[in-house]
């Protein structure tokens, strides 16, 4: 398990990497899908939009830590292009820690928490009643969360993206079972769906652990003196830290949309969680080639090998624009067909089609900023994601403000859409600074 693995960049090996990787975060929209399929067939939009404000504030409080899966991924290899197998090991004993702690801290502070996010939300207070409902059983999955995002780092980094993929496809077997069970067959609504992610997720966790045994077995989680080295904890603090702002930013502008959307009403709502849901598998599906890109830009800038650099980036760059061409073909023509399954609502599958137009040209002007986003996080060149990610916040919330008082639902779309350009723009006039670096080197 500590080999050390070759630099050479093959269209194989980005495979290799990518399709468990596509395949894994693919399940995890199709999780989303689920859940409000399973509560869709009440026929009512309040669960559906109650179980969607709820969902994206509870994943929004939890990838606020999700630096700790792509800095521990860029970290763990560049560490791995170094051949430093301690260091890449004491990176996933650290994330652990981190992810322990700050699940408990989020479990103690839940009432304060989901009482402000709540109240940011101009949701009805039917919608909020149930989102309470669903959000103080689904917290306690909080160290589990947030742990699992510093192993499927420290996994992807290894290239054992097959890994990746049982634990996600197993977790969320269990949790689409769940749904059925508690939903269909129980009839506990709402809670049933928390309660199948909350069982899930400790599980997910628990089998992650047992995948990567092997620093356990060899007893670097007892060498605190490499665990606990203040510089090597100030460079991850650093990395990290920048990360969280970038993660702070995005997850700002995906709340405001879905809080924006439902100042409209319930049936706007549901239509825009459905059509999220349809963006995040497609978000998913794309960010397979970008995790390859992590692995091997990280492995090459650790090595400081300028040409195995640019060939990471040529093939993982070419196969990821033909999954984006590919998604957009997918839901272009069976777009109207999955909204028709996601509801039994008549007026939520008419809104919900009015505006699929808006998602399915959104993965085409998003692609170009979630691979640069692999690049970037492979190259550990955090500071350019962050500084990036703020100039298209602005002018995101400048196209709000614009857009969304003479265009309604249909400005918060154009602004997503505005948002994505933004990031791929700015990040795009960055790019040339990671092979300046390497060619000093």
């Amino acid at each position: 398990m500590n080999k050390i693995i070759p630099i050479a960049v093959t269209h194989k090996r980005v495979l290799y990497l990518a399709i468990p990787v596509v395949l894994s975060n693919a399940t995890v929209p199709i999780l989303g899908v689920v859940d409000t399929a399973v509560i869709g067939q009440m026929g009512e939009a309040i669960p559906i939009g109650a179980v969607g404000i709820a969902a994206i504030i509870l994943t929004s409080i939890f990838w606020l830590f999700g630096f700790l899966r792509m800095g521990v991924s860029g970290q763990t290899a560049q560490a791995l292009g170094e051949e430093n197998i301690l260091e890449a090991n004491a990176l996933l004993i650290r994330s652990l820690i981190i992810g322990f702690i700050v699940g408990l801290i989020f479990i103690f502070f839940q009432s304060l928490i989901f009482s402000g996010a709540l109240w940011l939300s101009p949701a009805s207070k039917e919608v909020k009643s149930l989102a309470k409902e669903y959000l103080h059983i689904r917290i306690y999955s909080g160290p589990a969360v947030i742990g699992l995002y510093g192993i499927t780092g420290w996994l992807i980094a290894k290239e054992r993206t097959r890994s990746v993929f049982f634990i996600q496809f197993f977790m969320n077997s269990i949790n689409i079972l769940l749904d059925i069970v508690f939903v269909l067959k129980l009839d506990m609504g709402v809670s049933g769906v928390a309660y199948a992610s909350l069982i899930a997720e400790w599980t997910g966790f628990l089998i992650a652990l047992w995948l990567t045994k092997e620093v356990f077995k060899n007893n670097i989680w007892k060498n605190k003196h490499h665990i606990f080295n203040i510089s090597r904890i100030k460079k991850m603090a650093s990395i990290n830290s920048d990360i969280l702002i970038r993660t702070l930013l995005l997850q700002a502008a995906i709340l405001s949309f879905i809080f924006l959307g439902s100042s409209f009403n319930d049936e706007t709502l549901a239509a825009n969680q459905i059509l999220i849901q349809f963006l995040h598998i497609s978000s998913y599906g794309m960010d397979g080639f970008a995790i390859a890109s992590e692995a091997l830009v990280g492995k090459a800038v650790g090595a400081r090998k300028i040409n195995t650099f640019r060939r990471a980036v040529k093939l993982t760059s070419i196969w990821g624009a033909i999954t984006v061409i590919g998604i957009f073909i997918f839901f272009s023509l069976f777009g109207e067909i999955l909204i028709r399954y996601m509801t039994t609502s008549i007026d939520i599958q008419n809104v919900a089609i009015k505006y699929l137009p808006w998602m399915v040209i959104a993965p085409l002007v998003g692609g170009a900023s979630w691979m640069l986003d692999g690049i970037f996080i492979g190259a550990t060149r955090t500071a350019d994601m962050r500084n990036m990610m703020l100039i298209s916040f602005v002018f995101y919330i400048l196209s709000l403000i614009i857009l969304l008082p003479n265009y309604g639902n249909h400005g918060l779309w154009l602004a997503l859409i505005i948002f994505y350009i933004a990031r791929g723009v700015t990040l795009g006039f960055r790019f040339n600074k990671i092979e300046l670096s390497l060619a000093q080197s």
